[in-house]
């Protein structure tokens, strides 16, 4: 009985140091695709951007407005990274998690960006050895005691929105 316990313990520490391993490997991964998916919005890179997104990934932006399925996101970023200039995000600070079977992942990161510090999170899921972003949201992050003069800004924009969304006039 104990020559079982003792089998039974050494595999366990087998499968959580595996499980350890390959989720270490799988955050790297990640990191580089997440890293690598800001830098070609640096350089402009329309191709190799859009090549780290499934074909079903779901972009939400800042405003509001700004919910695209990939279509919808390339059509709109295209301009922007035909002039050679898209935007420059730079990961300040990440986390990454999985699920149970380490197939899927989500993040999020502080972001060093033109708009100062923003938020990102997201969705990615392993595609063959390839991890792929689903899902991204990025945030614009707003000091607590902003608040109100954000709102104040903000106000008379979303307020159309919102008229616009519920049906009203």
């Amino acid at each position: 009985m104990k020559k079982i316990l003792a089998v039974l313990a050494v595999l366990a520490l087998f499968s959580c140091k595996s499980l350890i391993e390959k989720q270490t490997i799988s955050k790297e991964r990640i990191n580089v695709t997440l890293d690598s998916w800001h830098k070609a919005a640096a350089d402009a890179n329309y191709e190799n951007y859009f090549a780290m997104m499934t074909n079903d990934a779901i972009f939400i932006g800042t405003d509001a407005t700004e919910n695209w399925n990939k279509t919808e996101f390339q059509a709109f970023a295209k301009p922007f990274f035909d002039k050679g200039k898209a935007w420059n995000f730079t990961a300040i600070e990440r986390h990454v998690y999985f699920d149970e079977k380490g197939r899927t992942a989500w993040f999020d990161e502080l972001l060093n960006t033109q708009m100062k510090i923003c938020r990102g999170s997201g969705v990615l899921v392993k595609i063959g050895n390839e991890w792929k972003i689903k899902h991204y949201v990025l945030s614009m992050t707003i000091p607590n005691d902003n608040t109100n003069e954000v709102v104040r800004v903000k106000t008379n924009i979303e307020d159309a929105i919102l008229k616009k969304m519920n049906g009203t006039k």
